[in-house]
Order: C-alpha cells, then structure tokens, then sequence
C-alpha cells in the first residue's frame, strides 16, 4: 500500500481532474452493482400494481427492513460527501449532526409522532395536515415539499459527478446522466418497493466500502491520539476535535456558533424538523406492517446512525490531518484546486488500490443512488397523492394514479438534473443542504407537532403559522445575503460562519411559526373532538402492546439510546 510521502507527491502532480484508473476488477464491480439495481426494480415491478403497493410498499415491511431502509434514504451523497467535507471546513462539531440532533429526534419520532401518522392511515406528511388543517395547509406544505425534495435530489447527482470526475476524471455530464437514469428506471418501475429494498442492499454495501477509509486512515495516523497530533501540525488548534468545550463562545470554535445554537437550533428545530416530517425518510416508516413496527423502525435506524460518523467525519478529520494541500470552499474552486467536498473521493483515492477502489466507488454510487431513490420516490408520492389528485384530476382510477406516479419519477429526475448545478454557489454541500431545511422543514416540524399535541390548533392556525414561518425563514437568509454583516443580528454573533446562521434561522423559523399558530388559532373556530380522532393527542385511542414483554416494546430500545446517547457525549466532550 502506497502512504503518505509518494501518493502526497502524486497528488500534487496529478491533474485534480484525474486521481487514479479503474481496474478491471473494479469495473466489474461497479458493473454488478448496476446490474443488481436494474434487476430488482424488473423483478418488483410484479408487486407494484397497485397504488398502496406502488407508493406505500403494500405496508407490508418488517421492523428492521422499515428501519434499515429508513437510514438508508438518508445514507446518500449528501451524508456521505456532505458530512465529511463539513468536517474538514468545521471539525468534529459536525458530529453534532448526528449525536445531538439525529437520533433523539428519530427515537421522538418513533414514540411520539409516529403514531398519529400511522393511524391516520396517510400516505404523506401533506396528507397529515389535510386531515388535521384541510386543504390550504396541505397545499402549502406539498408544493413546498415536492420543491425541497427536487432541489436535494440535485445535491445527489453533482456529488456523484464530483466523484465521477476527481478519482476517474469522467465527463462530469456523462455521469449524471448514467446514475440519474438507472434510479429513474428501477423507481419507476418498482416504485417504493423498488426502492427500499434496494436501500437495503445499498446500506450494505455503502458499509463495506466506506469503511475503507476510517480503517487505513487511523492506521497510518497511529490512532485518534495520532489523528488529533496531526491535525494540531496542520492547523494549529485543537479546536478540530471537540465536541462541546469549545462552545461556550462564539469565537472559540471554527462554526462560530454558542452552545444554545446547537441545542435548541440544530437539536431541536433542525434536526426534529427533518427526522419527523420529512417524508424522504417518515415514508419508510410508514410502509410497515403495523404500528410497533413503525415505531421500532426509527428507533432500530437510530443504533446504526451513532457509527455512521466513523464513515463520514472521520474520512473528513483525517483530510484535515493528511492532505497535502488546502481544500477551499466550491464558490471559490479554480482548475488547479481542490474544493471541501471533494475531501472523500480524495481519500478514497490515498487509500483504495485495485478491487478496493472499485468497492469503494460502489460505496458513494451506492449512496448516491440510495438519496436519490428516497427523494424521486417521495416526489412522486406527494405530487400524486397532494397536488394532482385533489387539485388537477379528481375521482380518477387506481391505475391511473399509479401511471402518474411513473411519470412523475422520470419527470422528476429530469427536473434534479436542472437543480444539480445551484450547489456551485454553496461553500459545501451541507450548508446548501441546511439552507433548504431551514426554509421548509423547520417551520413544518412546528405545524405538525402543535397539531399533534394540542386540540385547540385550528386550520386557519395551522396554514398562517406554517406561511409565516417558512417566509420568515427566507427573508433572514436573502437579507444576510444581501448584507452580510447582518450575520450577527441572525446568529447572535460577527464571528458565526455559514451553518451557524443556518441553525439559528432554522429556531427563529420555528418560534415564529409557533406563535403564529398559537395566536391565529385563539381567534378562530377550532375543529370538534370527533374531527381530531387519531390525529391528536386527547383524542386519540392508541393500541396497547400489553401481549408482548417489555424488552420488544419501542420503549426499551428508546432507552437504550438514551444511554449510548450520554456515553458518546462524554467520550468526544
């Protein structure tokens, strides 16, 4: 294996279009891989005939199969690519992604949230807020939806490209067009079916070829005493690699965010908002076979998301500690440059030889593939069953939704390949990724979970909190736009960088949308109690799971991550 003194020395004189050549074994691999998809999207298009097959997978899925799908949706690109280069602009508070934010809002989602959605019988999150709201409110939310999930799935394809072209030096349009077209067929075909039992497949496989990187890294640092050492040579702080002693001060970290910005803007707007009323990911959960397997399914996803960060911030962490040269931000990428988001391939390519590249590819192809699934399938879902159906062509057949619902995949494909080059005007694609979330899904999270716990929200309450809020939210970001050292009104501080403003825009979106709500809501007629059965607390009867012992009950295996939870927390402090 070649390491540090004569790969640095390639790289530097390698063309940064071009790291390394595939082998014939890793062709094959990677050829295999596109075979298997394809096959299994013919094979499930049997199942798929339906519209509950097509767009809810029969609600036929087991626990674990719910719940490795659930995690797989969001294993994409974005995670994959956008995590690791977030760690390399950011340092390890980019874990806080993941064990302040993503499972205690999954294990929220599971225990609380999951069973008014499953009740109801909805097949979206839109299809909540019509139940519980009405029309104006799901209208609303669904447009903005199919918007956000076109504008992610473009994320996807230019990661891929960006691998395509940093370790193969590929046509960079070649490759989107390749990858976007396999998951528009096999989708299309098999609709969700297709797609979570080809998350599945790709949760593996994204595993066994992520891991390559974390393994030989800390290897050739010599550990994490090694890793932190080497990092400290290349940037002269320690702050990389803390998760909450530096947080006591804006300036004392390199996201110049405060502790409060953490905890109750990532923690509890934008990660709540996306892990509970994203249907990117909710859908999954919703294709299972009965209640407690679509509690458990977030839960069992959530143990697989604690050691996802040793497949996407450490590969970021040894970039900062390894590489040869500066990585800058995409705004600023020149020919001879090399941007944040090009940290993974990049150390794909210091570390993969011959079957191990080919593997490796697999992996970020693989979870390309995964996060475009989740977004082109969720598209389809939401347009067909909340804009074209109440709003375009009512009372029409079964058969006819599920063609709409085929065409909207392929439309929708056709439709990311246009929003894949707006992530060029983005430091990384993280703070893109937050961006959106900010503005849709912090403000939803608000909507739905006062519908949930409190009877008296109202439907005008619901549809003018939820406006407010994502306005608000869009306001605060072209303003700092605009004016950029309005930062510190936004982020509380001059020293906040790009995915701090993004956190605290996400808590202000959420607390206007809330008192929205509120206020509106005292002043108009609310629903009855019968309207409000299985959509909200107090009104709702929920099955018991009195039959089964304690340790099969989601309550159990939610305790269990409040304790892995604590324990990560003191061992990165």
């Amino acid at each position: 294996m070649v390491f540090p003194n004569t790969l640095a020395a390639a790289l530097l004189d390698l063309s940064p279009s071009k790291l390394v050549s595939l082998a014939p074994a890793d062709l094959l691999i990677i050829a295999i891989y596109f075979v298997m998809v394809l096959g299994i999207g013919v094979y499930l298009r049997r199942y798929a005939n339906t519209s509950n097959d097509f767009f809810m997978a029969g609600r036929e899925m087991t626990a674990w199969v719910a719940g490795l799908s659930f995690l797989s949706a969001n294993l994409g690109a974005i995670e994959l690519m956008g995590w690791a280069a977030s760690t390399y602009q950011y340092g390890i508070l980019a874990a806080h992604f993941y064990w302040i934010a993503a499972f205690p809002s999954m294990v929220f989602l599971g225990l609380v949230m999951m069973p008014f959605y499953y009740l109801s019988k909805t097949h979206s999150v839109p299809g909540y807020l019509q139940l519980r709201y009405g029309e104006s409110a799901r209208a609303l939310s669904g447009i903005s939806f199919a918007f956000m999930t076109i504008l992610m799935s473009g994320i996807n394809m230019y990661a891929m490209a960006i691998v395509m072209k940093v370790v193969l030096g590929w046509n960079i349009h070649f490759s989107i067009w390749v990858s976007s077209l396999t998951v528009a067929v096999y989708v299309a075909l098999g609709g969700l079916y297709s797609a979570i039992f080809n998350e599945v497949l790709q949760f593996f496989l994204i595993w066994l070829g992520a891991l390559i990187i974390p393994i030989l890294g800390m290897i050739e640092v010599g550990g994490w005493s090694g890793l932190k050492a080497r990092i400290f040579q290349q940037v002269h702080s320690n702050d990389y690699v803390h998760l909450w002693s530096t947080l006591g001060t804006f300036s004392g970290n390199p996201m110049g965010v405060h502790w409060t910005g953490i905890v109750f803007g990532l923690g509890g707007a934008i990660a709540c908002g996306y892990w509970t009323t994203d249907f990117l990911v909710v859908q999954r959960a919703m294709a299972a076979k009965d209640l407690r397997s679509a509690q458990l399914a977030p839960i069992i996803a959530s143990y697989f998301k604690m050691v996802v960060p040793l497949i996407v911030i450490l590969p970021g962490l040894l970039g900062l500690a390894v590489l040869p040269f500066k990585l800058v931000p995409e705004s600023a990428m020149q020919p001879s440059l090399h941007s944040y988001n090009e940290v993974l391939p990049l150390m794909l390519a210091r570390y993969a030889g011959p079957g191990l590249l080919g593997l490796g590819i697999t992996a970020l192809i693989a979870g390309f593939m995964s996060g475009m699934a989740g977004n082109v399938s969720a598209f389809a879902t939401v347009w067909t069953y909340d804009i074209y159906q109440p709003y375009i062509k009512k009372g029409m057949s079964d058969a006819h939704y599920v063609r709409v619902g085929r065409w909207c995949t392929l439309g929708g494909v056709f439709l990311s390949i246009g929003t894949a080059y707006f992530v060029t005007n983005f430091k990384s694609i993280m703070d893109y990724m937050q961006a959106l979330v900010g503005f849709f899904i912090s403000p939803l999270f608000g909507t739905v979970v006062i519908g949930m716990v409190w009877k008296r929200a109202t439907p005008k309450g619901g549809f003018w909190g939820l406006l407010a809020g994502t306005c608000s939210s869009m306001a605060m970001y072209i303003a700092v736009k605009m004016h950029p050292a309005w930062i510190r009104y936004v982020a509380l501080s001059p020293d906040a960088k790009d995915m701090a403003e993004n956190v605290y825009r996400a808590l202000w979106s959420l607390l206007i949308c809330v008192v929205v709500t509120v206020v509106v809501s005292l002043f108009t007629k609310p629903k009855t109690e019968e309207q409000l059965s299985g959509l909200t607390w107090g009104a709702t009867m929920f099955p018991k799971n009195e039959h089964l012992p304690f340790w099969k009950t989601p309550i159990f295996w939610a305790a269990g991550v409040a304790i892995f939870f604590g324990i990560l927390q003191w061992m990165f402090w």
